[in-house]
């Protein structure tokens, strides 16, 4: 490990914002290598009355990478709080440090695998989660954020009907989370194709998400890539289905990051 980055991970353990197991817990691929509780653990149920000594409701920012989507809303919601969770503690270290910075009583980073997110949350804990351009994972549907595997991760710990809001840049994982929706019948709050082109007024959530750009966003946009955006609620089941459609895969990188021309021949 660099010398950058044991620097990163010494000054997150000053960080009052940042929640993460101890080192000792996680094996080499970030997973847990006992089921013990830790410090972080005792949080769940309590993150109200521990950490945010208010009632405001709690949103989650997913796979938030550098947090810098969970600062943002931070400091347009002061009224909502706010949790980046990510299990790259490198990664995490510049938005808890912003956050610092900026003075921001409303946001938090929690540093485990998403998939864990019970061990952490109780029932209805959470309000709404935030899903920012996730990895499209399109050879293995239980690794998309938008999965009825996940779905069924994020039901047991979000009130009835809370809202989950997905911005992506990937016509693969928007295609599949369309039909994820439809076949679990979902109540469809927002759905756009091309966010920045959509100015309806009557849909106050598409305003908000149009508020805030992350930096890979930006450099999509520059590109002339369309975000798609899509909102629902998570209504309680008991039972989830897993689309089984054919969707064309995307010509071009999303979770690296690096662009491949759309020419195959390149």
């Amino acid at each position: 490990m660099s010398k950058n980055k044991l620097k990163k991970f010494a000054e997150m353990e000053t960080f009052s914002n940042v929640f993460q197991c101890a080192i000792g817990q996680l094996n080499a691929e970030g997973k847990f290598e006992s089921r013990e509780d830790t410090s972080v653990q005792a949080m769940r149920g309590h993150w109200h009355d521990t950490y945010f000594h208010n009632t405001h409701p709690i949103v989650l920012e997913l796979g938030c990478g550098r947090g810098e989507y969970t600062v943002g809303l931070a400091a347009l919601y002061p009224d909502k709080n706010f949790i980046g969770v990510d299990i790259k503690g490198a990664r995490l270290w510049a938005g808890a440090k912003q956050a610092i910075e900026q003075n921001l009583t409303n946001v938090a980073f929690l540093r485990t695998n998403i998939e864990m997110l019970s061990r952490f949350f109780a029932t209805d804990e959470i309000g709404e989660i935030w899903i920012t351009f996730p990895d499209p994972q399109m050879n293995k549907a239980t690794k998309r954020l938008t999965s009825s595997f996940f779905m069924q991760r994020y039901q047991e710990v979000m009130i009835p009907n809370g809202l989950i809001h997905l911005k992506t840049d990937s016509p693969f994982l928007s295609t599949y989370t369309r039909e994820m929706i439809r076949i679990n019948q979902y109540p469809l709050i927002a759905d756009t194709a091309d966010l920045y082109a959509s100015s309806n007024t009557n849909q106050p959530l598409l305003h908000e998400a149009q508020a805030l750009q992350t930096h890979y966003e930006k450099q999509w946009l520059d590109r002339g890539l369309k975000i798609n955006y899509i909102t629902w609620q998570l209504t309680k089941k008991s039972e989830f289905i897993e689309p089984t459609i054919e969707i064309e895969k995307d010509t071009y990188r999303s979770y690296g990051r690096n662009y491949q021309t759309l020419n195959a021949k390149h």
